[in-house]
């Protein structure tokens, strides 16, 4: 895998518990900064739609 150029949010600061993303023309890629060789590929479709569904609230407990 070529290196990947990840950003996490900005409300994390320097926090070692952060959601992280790289972004690609083909893919997304998801990992958290406590586990960063455990990496998730997304399609764009699929991220569109996690995005979508964490934005309707359909995760919240």
């Amino acid at each position: 895998m070529d290196e990947l150029a990840w950003h996490r949010p900005a409300a994390c600061g320097d926090g070692n518990n952060c959601p992280e993303v790289a972004v690609t023309s083909h893919a997304v890629y998801v990992r958290s900064s406590l586990m960063p060789d455990a990496i998730a590929q997304l399609t764009p479709t699929e991220w569109r739609d996690l995005v979508s569904a964490i934005r309707a609230g359909e995760f919240d407990a």
